[in-house]
């Protein structure tokens, strides 16, 4: 009887470490879907902005200091979770560069983070030119990491 509890244990590891081999591709794919999720509430609120800043639809200063206002609490989310080593995988648009220079990649959401929240304040004073000023500045730290992150 002690045999056969020493050859059970032996027989189901390979079932042991394929599991924990799919638990860990499934917390990989889970983190690119959370840093997709961020991203794409990102492009909502950037690309309601840059319709307003390009004249595509009317300057409404209430969507845009909604827009702005979301844009910056969802940089405050902790995307770089969204990023562990592991989940470089097809599905993602995301450059090997990001986990080769992560102080640059981690300095560049905080520039983010900064200028989202410079345009959630001046949204709030309602003045169109500066909106659209700072607009283009938080716009530009997007676009860095798209430039250098991603496919």
């Amino acid at each position: 009887m002690r045999d056969l509890f020493r050859t059970v244990p032996l027989a189901l590891l390979p079932l042991v470490v394929l599991g924990a081999a799919a638990a860990s591709a499934s917390d990989s794919d889970d983190a690119v879907e959370y840093r997709q999720g961020v991203m794409n509430v990102f492009s909502w609120n950037l690309g309601g902005m840059a319709l307003m800043v390009k004249g595509k639809v009317p300057f409404d200063k209430t969507a845009f200091q909604g827009y702005a206002k979301d844009l910056a609490a969802a940089a405050q989310l902790n995307v770089l979770k969204g990023f562990p080593e592991e989940s470089v995988t097809d599905e993602s648009d995301a450059k090997d560069e990001i986990w080769l220079d992560w102080p640059k990649f981690e300095s560049n959401l905080q520039d983010l983070r900064i200028q989202s929240a410079k345009l959630a304040e001046v949204a709030a004073n309602g003045d169109e030119a500066a909106m659209k000023a700072q607009f283009d500045a938080t716009r530009k730290a997007c676009k860095v990491c798209h430039d250098d992150y991603k496919e």
